[in-house]
């Protein structure tokens, strides 16, 4: 009996040892962490000039002499109207660089700070890097600022406390807390993408503010949020590892310096794998090699599998453009690759991704822009951007695809206009051309062949429309 109870006891310590181990009490206050950082963390409010045509004849022409002529002339006249919008950011020098979304302060005529609650200075931009949506500022000011750093975000993990400060609404100096809730998020906003998702609540006007460890260190630049009218718990921030590399070069050189390799990647299905008697899916199919890149160069072919990139392993292909674009530019690196059912090893010089081909046809054809038809719908659509959501009044994070042609036979003809914005079908949102037309053909493949869409009209009115596919 009394063996009996020692093994009870014994098995009692351990159970409430190992429970010790694993747990970690929540904060009893957040106050003297939020106190200390406060000081740092600065209100961005920016001002734009944005020209409007208002004509509503832009091709018609009035006979000479026509009376009304001059009746209309005066629709034709571009005007000007102020456009307003508020961020966040933080203090990361003493002589007042401040971090923030490029997003934020993009086309900005004037960026004014608000410091501390109550201290402006304008403000003027560094560099700024639509890739990854970071913007660097400089305070124009000649006193000493309180900054913060950066702490090591590759170290966070899924569970932990952070804090969020920020300007939502305009409401400046406004704390929140919550967790980590998942690491290498991809959400299709921006071409580089591994985002910290947390719980802290965010909203609009937080872009660009700090996400806080516990130690009061930056691990992620708070960047979007998922919910049309604001915060359900579902926030997204760029890596401090990541941004750092942004941040240094474009404080260094006013611009980025990205490695550039030269491939166009595709996923390694199951399939693939089984056909190149790789033992499972895994790394980046080379589907294109660019011309004069330095993957030709270095003797990479289509068809190639990049398995492992200057050391680092290809689970996902997704992972290696952004370990590409953070390698210095001009390094050689090793790249191991699946050729013929066997691994082998070629070494690349990489160039710079700003001054190549590839770079510079897709800056003069931005992605939103290109159109694509939806076969089963008869419609053509392109992606919805930011100033689309800007000069229709749209919230700011909406994703969708605006219509630019509806076939007569299609199955929205007299049900929706041209112009309408597609936001979700069957209840998913809607970020590109391949998720309306994958979620178009799965409905024909079930027994209801009806389709419910959510769209915003061209009045900008929000619209369930169940449509019946043929």
């Amino acid at each position: 009996m009394l063996k009996i109870k020692k093994l009870l006891f014994l098995v009692f310590l351990i159970t409430n040892f190992s429970s010790f181990s694993y747990s970690q009490n929540a904060p009893a206050t957040f106050a003297d962490l939020a106190e200390k950082l406060m000081p740092s963390v600065v209100n961005i409010s920016t001002t734009q000039t944005v020209v409007t045509n208002s004509n509503p004849f832009p091709n018609f022409q009035f006979p000479p002499g026509s009376p009304f002529g001059d009746m209309f002339k005066e629709f034709g006249t571009p005007q000007q109207r102020q456009s307003s919008a508020l961020g966040s950011g933080f203090i990361i020098d003493e002589e007042g660089i401040v971090i923030t979304n490029n997003h934020v302060i993009q086309g900005a005529d004037d960026i004014i700070v608000r410091v501390d609650g109550n201290k402006e200075y304008k403000a003027k931009v560094i560099g700024a890097d639509p890739l990854s949506d970071i913007a660097v500022l400089q305070l124009d000011a000649k006193v000493k600022f309180i900054p913060v750093k950066f702490g090591n975000s590759d170290k966070a993990r899924i569970g932990d406390w952070v804090m969020a400060i920020g300007n939502p609404f305009g409401l400046g100096g406004t704390v929140t807390s919550g967790i980590i809730s998942a690491r290498n998020r991809s959400i299709g906003l921006s071409r580089y993408e591994d985002y910290i998702q947390t719980d802290a609540s965010i909203n609009s006007g937080n872009s660009g503010g700090p996400l806080f460890d516990m130690n009061g260190d930056v691990i992620g630049i708070n960047t979007a949020i998922l919910g049309r009218n604001g915060s359900i718990g579902i926030g997204f921030s760029i890596p401090s590892n990541n941004a750092k590399i942004v941040i240094d070069q474009l404080i260094q050189f006013g611009e980025t310096k990205r490695g550039w390799l030269g491939v166009r990647i595709q996923d390694v299905t199951k399939e693939i794998a089984e056909i190149e008697q790789l033992d499972k899916p895994r790394g980046a199919l080379v589907a294109s090699v660019a011309e004069n890149s330095p993957s030709k160069k270095g003797g990479i072919k289509a068809g190639d599998i990049i398995l492992e990139f200057n050391g680092e392993k290809i689970i996902e292909m997704k992972q290696l453009p952004a370990i590409v674009a953070r390698t210095e530019v001009g390094k050689i690196v090793n790249v191991k690759i699946w050729r013929n059912k066997k691994e082998i090893t070629k070494r690349i010089t990489l160039g710079r991704l700003e001054t190549s081909e590839d770079f510079k046809v897709s800056e003069k054809t931005p992605k939103s822009q290109i159109e694509k038809d939806i076969v089963n719908l008869k419609i053509t659509v392109r992606q919805l951007n930011k100033e689309d959501i800007k000069v229709r009044k749209l919230p700011n994070q909406t994703t969708g695809l605006v219509i630019t042609k509806i076939s007569n036979n299609s199955p929205l003809i007299n049900i929706v206009e041209v112009n309408s914005v597609i936001i979700e079908a069957q209840k998913k949102k809607i970020r590109s051309s391949d998720d309306l037309s994958e979620t178009v053909e799965q409905v024909l493949k079930s027994n209801q062949k009806t389709i419910l869409l959510v769209i915003y009209n061209s009045q900008n009115q929000r619209r369930y429309i169940g449509v019946k596919l043929k």
